[in-house]
């Protein structure tokens, strides 16, 4: 838990935003490993001040359910992540798009529905979505070609994880996610405590009762019902600290930005992975979701570079602060930064013949240095601007490449007869202990001239 002065800046901070911004209510917390560190309200829910565990809509948040759902499946084999949707879904034949393009939103289906604004109006089943929404007309671009946000294709989602589980994609959220993680009080129909939704008049002190309903078809897009209690625990989860529910490679696969929200002469600060946000703050990443439904708003975001994780939660169609997360995430920083353990030497040592790869190696006249991580992967880092990477061990001198431009490469360790290391080969680019060695298989072969330096000239 955090120091009762924390607590008091960032309840107050909370009470700002709530009333500058003219919010029926306002919930907040801040987690580390999925657990709940500060939590604060402001404003009231039916005369009594919200908490924990009062349920809010949490509206796109629920795309990352049926995201890690839909990854679960991959991870069992039960279908890849390069399957057109049709292959899974029959009435889908027609439609292109992979299922990893749904995910992250580059299908180049239509965004909403035809018709009426599905948010505002009872839910239709999958076949009628199908027949008015999934036609050939609704697919706007080449699927792969951009992003184009798609809360249909996430109702497509859904279905699949239906039909390849043989139940509503709702109980298998439950019966998978929900229940082995003690998330009790996330549920797709509201349950009290909970907020009711409201709209906020624009320029008078006075709001408007929020339709809510059963979204059908569209639902997995943002049916559900959760509480700041809830997400807190659901942000380990996505962070890749509940390894039995999702593995970590594919916590970490889903938040690797595939999908940039690209906007004209600005840079990038939202990315789409597969079924995150990805999001860009001055270098500095950060994953998760935001949400909205008529009469709410929420944001989950998990910053792993400070190892915390935020939730925000209000019960108002729109006006809620932009700034108000990243500034309670500050206020975190700012007064209760985890401080990094101390140095010891790695576990379990060093694998023999890697530390005599470390040191320096040149691609031509580029230098790099290569290093060794306490997991006992292989650093590549620049000596100047260069293309930086990490390689994990695969095979006796054979590694691969984990980000950055190498990322799937294959680093092979070239020795000559007697054992002795000669170079390195990523992708067919020799590296070699000084530049252009001429012992070392340089592709093209290196002058016979060695290297000359230029004489001054005399005169007379």
């Amino acid at each position: 838990m955090v120091t009762d002065g924390t607590a008091s800046a960032l309840d107050r901070r909370l009470a700002l935003a709530q009333s500058s911004s003219r919010l029926p209510s306002l919930v907040a917390a801040l987690a580390r490993s999925g657990r709940i560190i500060w939590s604060g309200s402001a404003g009231e829910v039916e005369g009594t001040a919200p908490g924990e565990t009062t349920q809010y809509r949490c509206g796109s948040i629920s795309k990352t359910f049926v995201a890690v759902s839909v990854m679960r499946l991959r991870d069992e084999g039960l279908l890849e992540l390069n399957d057109p949707i049709g292959t899974h879904l029959p009435e889908l034949t027609g439609f292109q798009a992979s299922v990893a393009q749904l995910l992250s939103h580059t299908s180049g289906l239509r965004a909403e529905t035809s018709g009426p604004w599905w948010e505002r109006t009872p839910g239709r089943p999958f076949s009628d979505l199908v027949a008015s929404s999934i036609r050939p007309e609704d697919v706007l671009a080449r699927p792969g070609r951009r992003f184009h946000y798609s809360n249909v294709g996430y109702a497509v989602l859904g279905e699949l994880v239906a039909r390849l589980r043989g139940a509503r994609w709702d109980e298998v959220v439950a019966h998978d996610l929900l229940e082995p993680l003690g998330m009790a009080r996330t549920t797709t129909r509201p349950v009290p405590p909970h907020a009711s939704g409201h709209g906020v008049h624009p320029h008078a002190d006075v709001w408007l009762p929020e339709p809510e309903h059963d979204a059908a078809s569209m639902a997995p897009a943002g049916q559900l019902w959760t509480t700041v209690g809830d997400l807190a625990t659901w942000s380990g989860v996505l962070a890749g600290d509940r390894p039995e529910l999702l593995a970590v490679e594919t916590a970490a696969e889903m938040r690797e930005p595939l999908a940039l929200t690209d906007m004209p002469d600005q840079a990038w600060t939202t990315a789409y992975g597969l079924g995150l946000q990805v999001f860009n703050r001055g270098g500095d990443r950060s994953f998760g979701h935001g949400g909205s439904m008529p009469g709410f708003l929420a944001l989950l975001r998990v910053d792993p570079g400070q190892g915390s994780a935020v939730v925000v939660m209000t019960n108002a169609t729109s006006g809620l602060d932009p700034a108000l997360e990243g500034d309670l995430v500050g206020i975190l920083a700012e007064r209760e930064a985890t401080s990094p353990p101390a140095w010891a030497p790695a576990p379990g040592g060093l694998r023999p013949g890697v530390l005599e790869l470390t040191g320096t190696w040149y691609w031509g006249t580029s230098g790099f240095l290569l290093s060794v991580s306490r997991e006992g992967d292989l650093e590549l880092s620049a000596l100047a601007l260069g293309r930086e990477s990490a390689f994990r061990r695969t095979g006796e001198d054979c590694f691969v490449g984990l980000f950055g431009y190498y990322t799937g490469e294959t680093l092979r360790v070239g020795r000559r007869a007697d054992g002795s290391l000669s170079h390195l080969d990523i992708g067919s680019f020799i590296l070699t202990r000084t530049p252009y060695d001429p012992s070392a298989p340089v592709p093209g072969g290196v002058s016979e001239t060695g290297w000359i330096a230029r004489q001054a000239s005399r005169e007379g």
